[in-house]
């Protein structure tokens, strides 16, 4: 006990992390390309990072928005989304190239938590696939993940 108390009452404020360090994730939200105000799910969704596989947590879902990590070791992330519309029993799998270009920034938190990546000067784009249009183009920061960065319209 009294171990535990001389453990504690030696440590400072700042040697327990109690901030969110969380590198931020990009986040898509999926609207209909016809009526621009109604989120549209992107049905049996999947998706990858060029050369990779699938990211399994997004694959055979049916979802309107999405998080995805960027690379913090690059300049540049390319992702594929593929949708999956079952029209009677035949599938048409839908591929999309969605490409995002960014200044990765590494900033300090605190002495605990150390540092995070934050994403400066990014800007999208994307094959003419089922991906109709996308906004905005270019972004500032991505310097959190508490809304939706793009809006994707399909």
């Amino acid at each position: 006990m009294i171990l535990c108390t001389a453990i504690f009452s030696g440590c400072e404020k700042d040697d327990f992390c109690t901030k969110d360090p969380v590198t931020p994730k990009l986040v898509l939200r999926f609207y209909d390309a016809n009526d621009r105000n109604q989120l549209k799910k992107a049905e049996r969704l999947s998706i990858w990072a060029a050369g990779k596989d699938t990211i399994p947590t997004y694959r055979s879902v049916a979802l309107d928005s999405v998080a995805i990590p960027l690379n913090t070791t690059t300049i540049e992330t390319v992702y594929h989304l593929k949708i999956n519309d079952f029209d009677g029993n035949l599938a048409s799998n839908e591929t999309a190239t969605f490409t995002i270009q960014y200044t990765p920034e590494e900033e300090f938190v605190s002495r605990s938590c150390g540092f995070r990546v934050i994403f400066n000067d990014v800007g999208f784009s994307t094959d003419t696939s089922w991906i109709q249009d996308f906004t905005p183009a270019l972004l500032t920061t991505i310097d959190n993940q508490s809304t939706a960065h793009v809006q994707i319209f399909h």
